[in-house]
């Protein structure tokens, strides 16, 4: 079964990060959870407070098949926190999946991942990436998968169901949602 690292910081985008966890857990995929916190919260841009699976402190070295980070304002700690970035840059090193939405990809950008990239951002942090393809839904270079924001959420978890099953059950889930 597939495993999947999602991080979330306080003033995280809600929509971001729990519709595509619903989404990947719907299809069997394995995904953890992991606040930035000690105390397994983090508290959404809208007040919603996700208690997380685990605090990152505990996630170590583990390997997962895709680490998510979702986007918002959250995104500066996501940033700031030098976890966060041994982490990605970890996972890109093992040539496995990494996917941002919204602000996020501004994460793979601080690291270096995404030169040479096709990639996609919310039209917010347009300027710290150069050569983002705002009009992109959903882009895919390489192991990097990049997504707008909340208005694609559901769309990109579906994309990340397809990434790590199958196109068939991304469209069975698609087709149980009413999409």
């Amino acid at each position: 079964m597939p495993t999947v690292l999602v991080l979330l910081a306080d003033d995280f985008e809600e929509i971001e990060a729990f519709a595509p966890v619903d989404l990947l857990r719907r299809a069997g995929v394995e995904v953890t959870v992991a606040s930035l916190n000690d105390h397994r919260h983090a508290t959404g841009r809208s007040g919603i407070t996700a208690h997380a699976d685990v605090a990152l402190a505990t996630v170590g070295a583990q390997p997962f098949d895709l680490v998510f980070l979702p986007g918002g304002a959250g995104v500066k700690h996501l940033r700031a926190d030098p976890r966060v970035r041994d982490i990605v840059c970890r996972q890109h090193a093992a040539g496995r999946w990494l996917a941002a939405i919204c602000a996020a990809p501004t994460v793979l950008h601080d690291a270096g991942l995404l030169a040479g990239r096709r990639y996609t951002a919310h039209f917010s942090v347009a300027q710290e990436l150069p050569a983002i393809l705002a009009q992109e839904r959903i882009v895919t270079d390489g192991k990097i998968t990049t997504s707008r924001g909340a208005g694609t959420a559901v769309e990109f978890g579906l994309h990340l169901v397809a990434l790590l099953t199958t196109e068939a059950k991304s469209a069975e889930i698609s087709k149980a949602i009413c999409l």
